[in-house]
This record gives C-alpha cells, structure tokens and sequence, in this order.
C-alpha cells in the first residue's frame, strides 16, 4: 500500500510511546518526526511544513492536570489557526481533553490505543489538514484574481503577418512548459497574449496569477511573491501565501520584469532554478509547479550588456522569445481594434446606433498610437461617450493635440524606429515643459518607462 504524503509531529515525553507511534506510522505516512519535549514547537513550526501535531497533555512528573498539554495547544492555534491537533491523554483526562477539542483541538486518542483507532483519528485529521489548506490556497487565489474579474480577455485580435508569425509561434510553445519572455512597448497587449498563452496550454483549467511587478516596492517583492508567515513584519496578521504558490498548476505571469531591482534579481533566479519558495520569515521550502510566462517593455538584452540586469536570469526566462510589434509597425490591425472596441462600447453605454463618419475613421488611420492598443481603447471610449446624434466625429476624440503619424518623421529619410521615438519623447516633453508625469500619460507609458528612454536616448 502507498505511503500517504504527510509530515507528521508526535510530540511525548515517553520516549516507549514515540518509538511505538513511528514505528506505526512510518507504514502509512511518509515523513514522522518525533521529540520528547514541546519546546523545540516554534522551530518546527517555522522549518516544517506540518500537516498534523499529535500533543501529549502532561510532561512534567507527577503533575496530569494537563495544563501544559492545554498551553501548548492555545500556542500552536495561536501561531497556525489552522494547524490540525490531536491530543494523547489517559482515560481519566477525557473530560480535559473534550475542553481542549472547544479550544481548537481536532480530537484525541486515549492511551493505550489500538492501532485501528490511532490510524482512522489520524487520517480523518490528515484529511481536514489537506482541505484547510486547499481552502487557504483558494481564498487567497480568489483575493489576487478579483482585480481581474470585470476584464475582458478574448481572442487576441490582429490579422496582420505579423500578429499571424507570432499566433505560430504560440501555437508551437503553449502546450509546452518553457518558460516565455513577451517583449513590446507599452499597451500593445502583452498581458492579453499571455493570456492567450494559458488558454491553449495545459494549464488552462488551472489559475492565471498575474503580477505587476512595476507596482512593487522593494520591500513587498518578497511577502508578494514568496508568502509570509504571521509575525514576519508589522502588518503580517496572518500566515499569506505568495503568488507562486497561488499558481500551482496553472500561469504566474511576472509583467514588467524589466522593472526588478538589480539586488533581487539573483533571488529570483533561485527560485527558479530550485523550483521552491520560501515564505519570508519561515524556513520551509515549498515546491511549487507552474507555467512561467515574463513580460517587459525595456531593452534587456542591452541591459544585459551595460550590467543592468544579470544575464543568468535573462537566460532563465526567455526560452522562447515574443516581440509583439507597435501598432505604428502593423497599421493593418488598426481598423480591427477600433470595431472591437466600437462594438464594445455601443454596448456599455447603450448607444448600439452609432457609427464613427468617414473623416473621423481617417484621423484614426493616420494617427501615431504612441499608447498602442490601450490608446485606441481609450479614445474609441471617449468617442462614444462624447458623441451626440448618430455619429462620433473628430472632435469627439479629442486627438488633434496629440502626435499625427507623419509628426516629425519627414526630418528621418530611413525612417528609424528609435530616432522616431526619441523625437516623439522630446516633443513630449517640450508640450508638458518637462512635467515627466504629463509626458509619461501623453505618450502612454509609465513614469519608469519614461524614465528608462530618458536615460536611453541621454535626454
């Protein structure tokens, strides 16, 4: 018969009876652990991934009022509310023990047992310890997918020979476990390809955890990531886990990877290497299975060459390698996104009879889209809750003070991307006078993005 997977702590200060219970159970479950003194409890707790703690009531001699056996008790609910305990007592402490199961006990087992009865306690408190612990995952799934709820991902939209090389490329590596760095600017959609990604994966009936990690402060990195454990800092009230093991069998998505302090990278790179987490402030290694997808707008491989970012992580995660163009590049796709988002609209706000006229659909061809995907679902939104009548013109739009698509561009005869995108960033700059907030939601980027072009184009 196969073991069931379980750490199991027998705790007792007869050293007969712990050499008696593993010898019992090292049949049935895979890891026991025994001491003969409680005290070594909030080490174990913090290196141990604990599924049930067998407590003896009594380790003093002469003493069988089982108040140590109750301290203890109240102490491990107090560090793991969760943790499954089961007390050993004599047969005259069975009233202490149905007071110790009101104040959080699963059960006891009356010494001497019978071996049937030791196994069944067991493996029905085994069986509570694995479903609190699927609950506490899922609660906490639940929390970091409900910013995701009102989103709507469909299919990835783009019927350009560009969108076509890359949905190949996707459909060759997403029933694969290799690791997928997406590279683009800002707001051409590469959350909504990772997405993509999982739907055709074999992950797909499992979770999709996306991270931000633009939007993480140094010292969050680690308890959003990794977990804590209660007590770890200020704020940690409550044991947490992190987004790594949230994804169990499913896509962690670390967007804007790009944005990771140098000093973390390498901690990174372990996890990924060694495939486990540790939760901050807790010695476990957790292992933990799931699809990893990367995402970024800077230059990493040029950052690799000036030592801003490590090379052994750029090698960890970009087995395979997207770059989805700006929407400038694949002008084809730009009449699809503004029906799809037309359509959407028209629905929101309850105005199905409009329809964008000729010379207003003219301006969105030939504008630049320095926001990408994003701007156009932006503008198309503000068109239609700005439109009167049956039509949304020019004006609804509000683009005229924004770059044209020819802005500038007849100053370059080859036409190169970086030095139209240098120009676009100074122009940006000279309209806001400087405000890089300004300039940053002009051009549809983020205040760090921004910053990053600054310092690539020494402006």
């Amino acid at each position: 018969m196969a073991k069931s997977k379980a750490t199991i702590l027998i705790i007792d200060d007869d050293e007969d009876v712990l050499l008696s219970a593993k010898l019992l159970l090292k049949k049935h479950f895979t890891n026991i652990l025994t001491r003969n003194s409680p005290k070594e409890l909030n080490q174990l707790l913090s290196t141990e991934a604990l599924d049930v703690i067998i407590l003896d009531m009594n380790y003093r001699i002469g003493f069988n009022d089982g108040k140590e056996g109750m301290y203890w008790l109240k102490h491990i609910i107090g560090i793991r509310p969760q943790m499954v305990v089961i007390l050993m007592t004599a047969y005259g402490e069975v009233e202490l023990a149905v007071d110790a199961i009101k104040e959080g006990a699963f059960d006891f087992i009356l010494k001497p047992w019978t071996n049937e009865k030791f196994l069944a306690t067991i493996n029905a408190g085994l069986e509570l310890s694995k479903t609190k612990q699927k609950v506490s995952l899922l609660e906490s799934a639940n929390d970091a997918l409900e910013g995701n709820i009102s989103q709507k991902f469909g299919p990835v939209i783009g019927s350009s020979s560009a969108m076509q090389k890359i949905m190949k490329v996707v459909d060759k590596v997403s029933q694969t476990d290799a690791n997928m760095l997406i590279l683009g600017e800002n707001g051409t959609g590469k959350q909504h390809l990772a997405r993509e990604i999982h739907r055709r994966s074999s992950v797909k009936n499992g979770p999709f955890i996306h991270v931000d990690l633009g939007a993480l402060s140094e010292n969050l990195f680690e308890s959003e990531l990794f977990g804590h454990k209660k007590g770890a800092f200020t704020d940690a009230h409550e044991d947490k886990p992190g987004r790594f093991e949230l994804a169990e069998n499913g896509t962690l998505f670390l967007d804007e990877i790009g944005n990771l302090p140098y000093n973390l990278q390498s901690k990174l790179l372990t996890v990924l290497q060694d495939k486990k987490v540790s939760r901050l402030g807790e010695g476990i290694e957790r292992p933990f299975n799931a699809r990893l997808l990367f995402a970024t707008n800077a230059p990493l491989n040029e950052w690799v060459s000036k030592g801003k970012f490590r090379q052994d992580l750029m090698f960890r995660i970009n087995t395979v390698e997207i770059e989805i163009p700006s929407l400038r590049q694949r002008p084809e796709d730009i009449k699809e996104f503004v029906n799809h988002f037309l359509e959407n609209f028209r629905t929101k706000y309850h105005k199905s009879h409009l329809k964008i006229n000729e010379d207003a659909l003219k301006i969105l061809d030939e504008h630049h889209w320095p926001g990408n995907i994003r701007e156009v679902q932006h503008t198309i939104e503000r068109g239609v809750i700005m439109s009167d009548g049956h039509e949304i013109r020019i004006t609804d739009f509000n683009l005229s003070s924004r770059p044209a698509a020819n802005d500038g561009i007849e100053k370059f005869d080859n036409l190169n991307l970086q030095d139209i995108e240098k120009l676009l960033v100074e122009k940006a700059l000279d309209k806001h006078e400087g405000n890089i907030s300004k300039a940053a939601k002009e051009l549809g980027l983020t205040r760090a993005a921004l910053y990053r072009r600054l310092e690539k184009f020494n402006l």
